[in-house]
């Protein structure tokens, strides 16, 4: 069995490993951009190996990041429309995707509904954390955002919480919405209270942060 082959076997979800057994496997080096948010697609990728950033920009350069995604997850399933893209999606490593054209991702819905039923249901689900990014962005201050970032990716390891995905402060800037600076004040002050620990861009939660500063 090759290794793409062993990719696509090793999707948990049977609905989105059909649609990769349909594709072709291309392999994209780091910062490559997949999606270009404003162009017309025709293309649905799944993401067999690496991790992709999926974000929006301004005429300026300006980022936030709307989410990560990594294997067995798949970007571009609103393509469906064919309307034009609504963010880009960057790789932050090199990636394996397995590429499904509209055509192709049609003729799976029409042999099996179950696939349909899963794009909705991701659908949905992409739906609700956009609501809820927007309500954080008007409701709650850049700490509050930060806080919750941190809380929300952080796993148990050996009784800490450490969030296992290593960031800089200007990936963590991009994904509240906030510039560097204001990003590196907030994690003084929160090192120097004792509420996490930075060392080499792994954070460790030493405390629950509190829930205003």
């Amino acid at each position: 069995m090759s290794s793409i082959e062993q990719a696509i076997a090793a999707i948990g979800d049977p609905m989105v490993r059909e649609l990769a057994e349909r594709g072709q496997s291309r392999t994209f080096p780091k910062n490559a951009v997949i999606i270009n948010e404003g162009d017309r697609g025709d293309t649905l990728f799944v993401i067999l190996a690496g991790k992709v950033k999926v974000y929006v920009s301004d005429d300026d350069g300006r980022e936030m990041i709307l989410d990560i995604h990594g294997p067995g997850d798949y970007v571009g399933e609103m393509s469906l429309d064919g309307r034009p893209r609504s963010a880009s999606v960057m790789t932050l490593e090199q990636t394996t995707c397995s590429v499904i054209t509209r055509d192709e991702l049609r003729a799976a819905i029409a042999k099996n509904a179950d696939v349909a039923m899963t794009i909705i249901a991701t659908l949905i689900e992409r739906a609700r954390i956009a609501t809820d990014n927007v309500k954080n962005l008007a409701l709650m201050d850049v700490y509050g955002r930060v806080a919750r970032l941190l809380l929300s990716l952080a796993k148990e390891e050996d009784g800490k919480l450490v969030v296992p995905e290593k960031m800089t402060q200007q990936d963590i800037a991009d994904r509240v919405g906030a510039s560097r600076d204001m990003i590196s004040r907030i994690f003084k002050d929160l090192t120097i209270g004792g509420y996490v620990t930075i060392e080499n861009r792994q954070i460790t939660i030493n405390r629950k942060p509190p829930a205003r500063w």
